[in-house]
């Protein structure tokens, strides 16, 4: 997964005035969990620009004076009426440690059924995966080139020996429903065509028995 590096600076003081001193300056108050202790450090509130505008998501690298350290975004804290960033939670990684994240989905290719009409629903854009550091994925590529109207992509199409998805099976990630607009293509005229036969034909074969 790609990285955003945040240069930091050690914070002296954690209390109130310190914090309002810190943000006057156009920095965020931040700490850093997951290890022997909480860090607790400041960083320009400008750093955190591709890490939180954005649907992508990234680890951080944090270069503490001198220090590295790699960790996920846990927790932002936004102000209420200018929506600057107020405070900023980190969880430290380990290569060796699991790690929880929510990671966006692409789509990949043309719904057949949407190309005749059908509606796309996208469900769930993102979705929470268990993974060690270095197999946590930018994205879950969903492969939509082969459904058509009526079919559902279930997570459990989107699995992956590197990680785990944390939703239930049943979890329908993209669906094409039913519009006004829709037509069937022509296999889906032929498929519909051969059931139709089917069951005229088993039709036939219950009034021969009954009238027998």
């Amino acid at each position: 997964m790609q990285s955003i590096t945040i240069n930091g600076s050690h914070r002296e003081s954690v209390g109130k005035v310190a914090t309002k001193a810190l943000r006057n300056a156009g920095k965020v108050p931040c700490v850093l969990y997951g290890g022997d202790k909480p860090l607790h450090f400041s960083a320009d509130e400008i750093s955190f620009k591709n890490l939180v505008y954005t649907a992508n998501v990234y680890t951080a690298t944090i270069e503490l004076e001198g220090k590295t350290f790699h960790a996920i975004l846990q927790d932002i804290q936004f102000h209420p009426v200018s929506d600057s960033i107020l405070h900023v939670d980190f969880y430290q990684l380990f290569d060796d440690k699991m790690v929880t994240m929510n990671i966006p989905v692409r789509l990949v290719g043309v719904a057949p059924g949407v190309i005749n009409g059908g509606s796309l629903r996208f469900a769930m854009r993102k979705l929470s995966v268990r993974a060690l550091p270095a197999d946590l994925p930018d994205f879950i590529n969903a492969d939509i080139s082969k459904m058509r109207i009526g079919h559902k992509l279930y997570v459990t199409a989107l699995a992956s020996n590197k990680f785990t998805i944390l939703h239930p099976e049943n979890s329908v990630v993209v669906q094409i429903r039913t519009a006004r607009s829709a037509v069937l293509s022509d296999e889906e005229d032929a498929e519909e065509g051969e059931e139709g036969e089917e069951n005229a034909s088993e039709g036939s074969e219950e009034s021969s028995e009954a009238s027998e």
